[in-house]
């Protein structure tokens, strides 16, 4: 894996990845994406949130236009499916990924984000589709993981006119959780992964696992799934002992 693009590490069981790319405002490369890829299957054990964040002024820019190659229909299908696979590697793969932002949120740095579970944003946020402009399509989950957060005929029509949304905005799409300010969001990530990593794991694998799954399940199936996902959790060893230290602290007021 090549530090120059991604670097990672370690600190007790929060994972951080971090996009080094900042001369290129971390625009997606193909090289990009596989390093990428590999700091996810390099995982730690024991891990029990990933932080997602970027060097320099912008989070991602998007695709990098200047090592867009020309594809036939099927060559440009499998790259498509790729960036599916890493992305889904990242909502899809049982640890909650706190993302900081800043800058840009282009593009494909847009479907990156929306792939992962808490987002925080920084003031200097923006996000685009942009790529209508560019007489393409997305190809890395924009049409469904933005889609379900700000709806289709809101994303249609960022598409059709590229134009740009700021952080304040966002957060009240959805496209954020947490507006901070300027040089604040990897703080607040931080904060916010220590306190995710404080709940059983089970149980914060079971939320960023089974949420989005049965969002794509009729109802019945998902209600079936929500008490599969209910009978794993609730019987698991370490419940008792939570539920017990609860009720010693009740009346304390809630926790902040």
């Amino acid at each position: 894996m090549s530090d120059t693009l991604v670097k990672t590490s370690l600190d007790d069981s929060i994972y951080t990845i971090t996009l080094a790319r900042p001369e290129k405002r971390n625009a997606v490369s193909d090289r990009l994406l596989g390093a990428l890829e590999e700091a996810l299957v390099a995982t730690p054990a024991g891990t029990r949130v990933i932080i997602l964040t970027a060097e320099g002024k912008h989070f991602c820019a998007g695709l990098d236009l200047a090592e867009h190659q020309h594809r036939d229909p099927f060559g440009v299908m499998q790259h498509s499916r790729s960036w599916h696979r890493i992305f889904d590697r990242l909502q899809n793969g049982g640890v909650p990924v706190v993302s900081a932002m800043q800058g840009a949120v282009i593009g494909g740095g847009l479907e990156l984000a929306t792939a992962t579970h808490v987002r925080v944003a920084e003031s200097s946020t923006l996000y685009q589709l942009p790529e209508g402009r560019h007489g393409i399509f997305v190809g890395g989950g924009a049409s469904v993981r933005v889609a379900n957060i700000i709806g289709p005929d809101r994303m249609c029509e960022m598409m059709l006119t590229g134009r740009v949304m700021e952080a304040d905005e966002g957060q009240r799409l959805g496209l954020s959780h947490y507006v901070v300010g300027q040089g604040e969001s990897l703080d607040k990530a931080r904060q916010l992964a220590s306190r995710i990593a404080e709940n059983a794991p089970m149980a914060n694998w079971a939320m960023v696992s089974a949420i989005s799954r049965i969002d794509n399940m009729s109802s019945d199936d998902g209600l079936f799934v929500e008490s599969l996902t209910a009978a794993l959790t609730q019987t698991s060893p370490e419940v008792a002992e939570r539920i017990g230290s609860f009720f010693k602290s009740k009346g304390q007021g809630p926790r902040t």
